[in-house]
């Protein structure tokens, strides 16, 4: 399972992160993709000449298989467990522009710079079920696609291809973006302010302290709680101004819906954690990440890196 925010500062610069929920880690590590490298697509042929990215992931068959990603001109994009709900094209699907699940982050965020412009593509994308190879299946997923300006959510499922305004800048699990949406009406009592007195008959009562209008958030790990409670948080944090305010904005809302070791079993026994928090800063370029064994945030930026270079970097 996982979590996914994005937000902008006062002066426009989008912030983006995710939390990756799982029992264990992948052997994940930061990501640079320079602008000299030459990708070669399951369905559309070499891809060169594009921005510079960086973000999480593992590298496959000399591609990089990114959780979460953003460019250099600060399109960032996250992939979510969707199990039981994305269905992907079995085969290519002709008069569509094919993408592999498997490199639909990379592919995003190596052709556009904003989500307007990836918003207008995808409307003729077809996901295609097909893995990069036998040692890493097709997951099942759904996406956060955000810049400083905004952010939808892109499901594949059986109705095909589907995209949503994403106006709370967040995302959880299944089931899908839509009845996620219809479901914050039921929490609509939500209030960060502190309440007035209030008489009932003769007696005269105050609250306790601060969060007393927060009763009734849900606490709980499971998908549709974490969308409510990750939804109030990232909607009411005051806007901020400097890096290290907004930083700390991003992974202390993340941390308000992080998974605890032992505190949520799935099916397997196994119990899940916070594997890493990752976030992005399109003011610095720089990729923030802490993990659950250290939980001391680290950064990579763009800047200190060949961004002309042809090699994948793992930083």
């Amino acid at each position: 399972m996982c979590t996914g925010a994005r937000f902008s500062d006062d002066k426009g610069n989008m912030y983006f992160g995710r939390n990756l929920d799982w029992s264990t880690g992948y052997g994940e590590k930061v990501v640079i993709t320079p602008r000299g490298y030459k990708y070669k697509s399951a369905f559309l042929g070499e891809m060169s000449n594009s921005p510079a990215l960086i973000g999480m992931g593992i590298i496959a068959e000399n591609t990089p298989l990114y959780f979460d990603c953003a460019n250099e001109h600060g399109l960032a994009i996250a992939g979510l467990n969707f199990p039981g709900y994305a269905s992907y094209a079995p085969n290519a699907v002709d008069g569509k522009t094919n993408v592999a699940a498997y490199e639909f982050p990379l592919w995003v965020a190596l052709n556009f710079k904003t989500v307007d412009e990836a918003e207008k593509a995808l409307k003729d994308v077809a996901i295609v079920s097909k893995p990069i190879n036998e040692q890493y299946p097709v997951s099942q997923l759904h996406w956060i696609i955000g810049d400083a300006k905004r952010s939808i959510v892109v499901e594949y499922t059986a109705k095909g291809m589907e995209i949503f305004e994403n106006d709370v800048d967040i995302l959880t699990n299944q089931p899908g973006y839509g009845w996620h949406k219809e479901n914050l009406r039921n929490y609509m009592n939500l209030f960060p302010q502190m309440p007035k007195e209030v008489k009932w008959g003769k007696e005269k009562m105050t609250a306790f302290g601060s969060g007393s209008l927060m009763r009734g958030i849900p606490g709980g790990f499971y998908s549709t709680d974490r969308f409510i409670r990750v939804a109030y948080l990232n909607t009411h944090y005051p806007v901020q101004s400097d890096e290290a305010s907004n930083v700390s904005r991003l992974f202390h809302t993340l941390t308000g819906v992080a998974m605890i070791d032992g505190a949520a079993e799935m099916a397997d026994g196994a119990c899940e954690k916070t594997i890493y928090t990752g976030g992005y800063s399109s003011a610095t370029q720089t990729y923030y990440y802490s993990t659950y064994e250290d939980p001391a945030i680290k950064s990579v930026a763009m800047k200190d890196h060949d961004l002309d270079s042809a090699e994948l970097i793992e930083a």
